[in-house]
Formats: C-alpha cells, sequence, structure tokens
C-alpha cells in the first residue's frame, strides 16, 4: 500500500469516527430533553396552543405549565374565548358549550373538541359550529354540546382543536380549559380486570390480567357490582387500548358470598361454554379472581357452575 493510499485511508477513518460522535452526542442531546423549556431551547417546533407545546425531531410532546393563572383569564391571546364552561367550573352532562374563536380556526364553519379526565381519557367528542360567518379573521361565536357518563376523576379538560385539513403539525393548535366535574354522591369506583394486548409484541402470561376503573351506583355489595361490570366486557374505549375479556357473554351470576376470606362465587352454565384451552381456562380464573380480590374482605376465590366445583373450566 503506497504512503499515499494510507494517509488517505487514516483521514477517511478519521472523518468517519468524528461525524458518528457528533450524531452520538446529537442524539445523546435530544434524549435528554425532558421539558418543554428544554425542548424549545434546542429549536424544536412550538406549537400555537394554550398551554404551548413543544414537539421533538423523535415525536416526544412537552406541554408548557402554566402557573398563576387567573381564574377569569379564559382566553388564548385573543384567539379564543370561552364563555361557558368558566375556568375551573363544575361541569355535569349535557355540557353546554359557548364561546368565540379566530375564523382562522374553522373550516367549513366548524372544529372539533373533546372533553377528557385527569388521566388524558376522552370521555366526550363534539364539534363546534359557528353561529355566523366563519370567513373572517375577527371572532366568531360558536356553541357544541357535549355528552358523557360521570367520569372516574374529579378534574378534567375541555380541550378545543384548531380545525387543520392540511394535517401540517405546525398549523395544529388547541385551547385546554380545565374544569371539574360534578359527581354523583350516590356513586362509587371498583376495579375490573381484563387480559390486555402486548404493546411489546413480547408473549405474556397467560393468567396476567391488569385493572380498569369503572364508576357504579353506590351498593352494600361492591363485589357483586364489580363482577356484573366484568360480565359486561370492555368498552370502546378500553378496546381500543388492547384489553379483551376471556370470559363468555351472557354470563349470569347465581350467587355470591364471602365468608373468612374466601369469596364463594357461582355463575350459571354459561361461564364454560366452549371454552377450551389452558390459556383461556387460566385468564377466565384470573379475571375473576383478580376482580373480587380487591377488596380487602377477600383472599382467595372458589369458583363454581350450578354449585359444582369439579370438572368445570378444564383445559
Amino acid at each position: 500500500m503506497s504512503k499515499k493510499v494510507a494517509i488517505s485511508a487514516i483521514v477517511i477513518v478519521v472523518a468517519v469516527a468524528i461525524a458518528i460522535g457528533i450524531y452520538q452526542y446529537d442524539a445523546s442531546k435530544k434524549e435528554k430533553i425532558s421539558s418543554f423549556e428544554e425542548c424549545v431551547d434546542e429549536g424544536n417546533l412550538v406549537m400555537e396552543s394554550y398551554p404551548r407545546m413543544c414537539r421533538t425531531e423523535d415525536g416526544r410532546l412537552f406541554i408548557e405549565e402554566i402557573k398563576d393563572i387567573v381564574e377569569d383569564d379564559v382566553s388564548f391571546d385573543g384567539v379564543i374565548e370561552v364563555d361557558n364552561p368558566k375556568y375551573n367550573g363544575t361541569v355535569s352532562s349535557p355540557l353546554d358549550i359557548r364561546g368565540k374563536a379566530k375564523g382562522t380556526w374553522f373550516f367549513e364553519g366548524s372544529f372539533s373538541g373533546r372533553v377528557v379526565d385527569s388521566n388524558g381519557a376522552t370521555i366526550s367528542e363534539f364539534i363546534a359550529q359557528a353561529e355566523g360567518e366563519w370567513m373572517t379573521e375577527e371572532l366568531v361565536p360558536f356553541s357544541a354540546t357535549a355528552v358523557f357518563e360521570a367520569p372516574l376523576t374529579d378534574n378534567g379538560r375541555v380541550i378545543f382543536e384548531k380545525a387543520n385539513p392540511s394535517g401540517l403539525p405546525e398549523n395544529q393548535a388547541e385551547y385546554s380549559l380545565p374544569i371539574k366535574f360534578k359527581q354523583n354522591e350516590e356513586s362509587m369506583v371498583v376495579e375490573v380486570y381484563f387480559s390486555k394486548d402486548s404493546q411489546s409484541g413480547q408473549q405474556v402470561e397467560c393468567d396476567e390480567v391488569f385493572a380498569v376503573k369503572r364508576r357504579v351506583p353506590k351498593t352494600a355489595a361492591p363485589a357483586r357490582a364489580a363482577i356484573e361490570e366484568l360480565l359486561t366486557g370492555p368498552t370502546e374505549n378500553e378496546l381500543s387500548e388492547g384489553y379483551f375479556t376471556s370470559l363468555n357473554t351472557g354470563v349470569k351470576i347465581q350467587r355470591l358470598t364471602i365468608a373468612d376470606g374466601t369469596a364463594y362465587i357461582d355463575f350459571d352454565e354459561s361461564l364454560d361454554e366452549n371454552v377450551g384451552g389452558s390459556c383461556r381456562v387460566a385468564a377466565v380464573r384470573s379475571q375473576i379472581a383478580e376482580t373480587l380480590k380487591q377488596f380487602q374482605t377477600v383472599d382467595s376465590v372458589v369458583i363454581s357452575i350450578n354449585g359444582r366445583t369439579e370438572d368445570i373450566l378444564q383445559p
């Protein structure tokens, strides 16, 4: 190998090493972004919203923390003004939504919105309709109605989304208004357990189940209420999140008693009708047992069908 070729090879190796080092440094720098302020400092896209949102190149979203907001301040820089509900106001269903927004927020006379609980779960979606000429730069009155079931949390938000037919991130904007939900004093929250698809694609244990919360009428028999909710199966929102049940539809509870830390629950024959395979059987037993064991009075569960504990739920 000639001296010139050797020098050229060394130069290429050094250049590649420097490029890799710069890339790794840059990637490491991006991974260290952990707040809205750091996201902005790195020159990432800041969206027109309230609170403001910053999106990193790898798709992570950081929301600006708003402090010391005056309760009556419900105007987003003169872009959208909400008359109802009030900032941190207490609301119930159906929720009458009224306000004004710049014409640029509308497309074909409307824009969308949603009501979420404090966990970020959407409990209602609505369309805000312009009440007047919307092809203007001025504020245009709008109205909407949101209908929702009693949420699981006390607080939530009404989120107004700017119409964005282009789909471009730089045209995205939203305004988030904090609210409080009026809760029915005659209700309570229970957990029900379902299987769930693995987001990682890895195999999960057959008897591994996960809790979701449900609000039910207050009762002196919460264990039975929880099982009744379990038998209804996952909601549409829960299904979209990967939850599913291994229990048959139409299963009925015939008897449920709790004594000395053991719950004895008897079902009709629908429970194990056409239920086969060790994995599904394990899931059925686990869903029932864990739903009952959430209560402090239950340490173990005995399942029966028409009074029989033997030869039921066989693989």
